[in-house]
């Protein structure tokens, strides 16, 4: 059965084996192996196929940065004799980032289309654990799935609007980049519009409550990112906080303050960017109705089969914990789907993050001080890019591959990179992790050169201390 529209389904038997509400990276991984298992879905989408990664999120930042990280280039070029005139269309800019993400969501329809699975466009209630309620028509499921996703956290004294943006309207870049932006929060969002901002010419602060970015991460690898960020012009205020602002004929008087207290200062701004986290999206759906419960935080209780408190009920994404990553997400939409189609299995993944920012930050598994928190006796092997014959050919000495591993018995607990294409090198340290891999294994593995990867290797020879293009100490 094709997808078919909202009166077409009503003329059609409205019990299926697997329904899934959202089409985002979770839910439509979800859908398509259900299918591929042999159950007849029904795929569920209140706003866009795609969800907000690929409409509102992940895909179309990524172009931006993209576009932004071209346009540096070209200015930059002149170090190596390249001389170019480099202006940008936004408009143009804009239609281009618009026609990626129709191309894939376009796409992410036709394989629900091709693998069967049905599609009914508006918002979905639940009724009880495994029946809802979608524009006046009922559905049930011997099972269900929730990929509701997320969406922007508000910030008090911040409310959105025309001059506060929510990454959503950050995306607008056609309609105006501001002479001057505050970006409120210095995680992986925060951190890439302040980049694109910059790049497209606006004087840009970010600030953040936490002692470093990316306060989540390795520490010494985001403060290599912060200074990489701040040379190009980015002014980063660690341990601050926002109060409030008023809006004067000169622009937004916004009330910054030291996070653990001290003396206030007012910055002038054009736009406010607020991108201090997301939150499930979990209201509105029935939840309690239907005897699902939630955490503290707002997030669907799951195990590790994905299900929630009742059998056959299953959550995934940003609805169900953090982090809030798409990859994460596609990953325990293919668990949730198998253990509905009957299998047994447990999301039990190392998951990688990454920052698009360029340099870009990428790292899996422990940091050094959790390793240390954990009862590992740590040592770390550190192998900076300025000693990389590839990093210095790409005219990006600045980053730095860090191995963390466990000294008594060699074994790799994680990884953590800043440097062009970090993003890509991190899978390699991701498949170390999944495989048990130990430092050894990775010095032994003979990579190509020139290239970035060599980093990875060079890292595990200084665990060792026998590091070739660095000295050991």
């Amino acid at each position: 059965m094709c997808a078919l529209a909202n009166q077409d389904i009503m003329n059609h038997e409205s019990h299926y084996d697997l329904i899934v509400i959202g089409t985002g990276p979770g839910g439509y991984h979800a859908a398509i192996r259900g299918a591929q298992l042999g159950l007849k879905v029904l795929a569920v989408e209140a706003e866009k196929v795609g969800g907000v990664c690929l409409n509102v999120g992940c895909i179309p930042t990524k172009a931006l940065l993209h576009a932004t990280e071209t346009l540096h280039a070209l200015k930059a070029g002149e170090a190596f004799g390249l001389k170019a005139e480099a202006a940008l269309d936004h408009q143009k800019l804009a239609a281009w980032r618009d026609g990626v993400v129709k191309k894939l969501t376009g796409g992410v329809a036709t394989l629900l289309r091709g693998n069967k699975v049905d599609l009914v466009q508006g918002f979905a209630r639940l009724l009880g654990p495994k029946e809802i309620e979608v524009g006046g028509s009922r559905y049930r499921a011997q099972s269900l799935i929730l990929a509701t996703g997320s969406e922007p956290m508000p910030l008090e004294g911040f409310p959105f609007g025309e001059d506060v943006w929510d990454s959503t309207r950050a995306l607008r870049v056609e309609e105006g980049v501001p002479r001057r932006l505050l970006v409120i929060g210095g995680g992986a969002v925060g951190l890439e519009f302040g980049q694109i901002y910059r790049r497209l010419g606006a004087e840009v602060t970010l600030i953040e409550y936490m002692p470093e970015i990316l306060p989540q991460g390795d520490r010494e690898t985001a403060g290599l990112l912060r200074r990489a960020l701040e040379k190009e012009g980015i002014r980063i205020l660690t341990g601050t906080k926002a109060l409030g602002y008023e809006k004067k004929k000169d622009g937004l008087h916004v009330l910054l303050a030291p996070a653990e207290g001290g003396k206030e200062e007012t910055l002038v701004v054009d736009k406010v960017l607020v991108a201090v986290g997301r939150r499930p999206r979990t209201q509105g759906l029935g939840l309690e109705k239907a005897g699902i419960a939630l955490d503290e935080r707002g997030f669907v209780r799951v195990n590790a089969r994905m299900e929630t408190n009742q059998k056959g009920v299953y959550a995934i994404g940003d609805a169900a914990r953090p982090p809030l990553l798409a990859h994460k997400a596609m990953k325990e939409g293919l668990v949730a789907a198998e253990n509905a189609a009957g299998k047994d299995a447990l999301f039990d993944y190392q998951v990688p993050a990454v920052v698009y920012t360029a340099p870009e930050w990428a790292g899996v598994g422990l940091t050094e001080e959790e390793a240390k928190r954990a009862g590992y006796r740590v040592r770390v092997g550190r192998f900076p890019l300025a000693a990389s014959g590839r990093a210095l050919t790409l005219g990006a000495p600045e980053g730095l591959v860090k191995a963390v591993g466990d000294e008594e018995t060699d074994l790799l607990l994680g990884v953590f990179i800043v440097g062009p294409q970090a993003g890509e090198l991190i899978a390699e340290a991701t498949l170390a992790l999944e495989m048990g891999a130990t430092l050894t294994d990775l010095a032994l593995t003979v990579h190509a050169h020139p290239t970035l990867s060599e980093g990875l290797m060079e890292a595990a020879e200084a665990f060792h201390k026998r590091a070739i293009h660095i000295l050991n100490r």
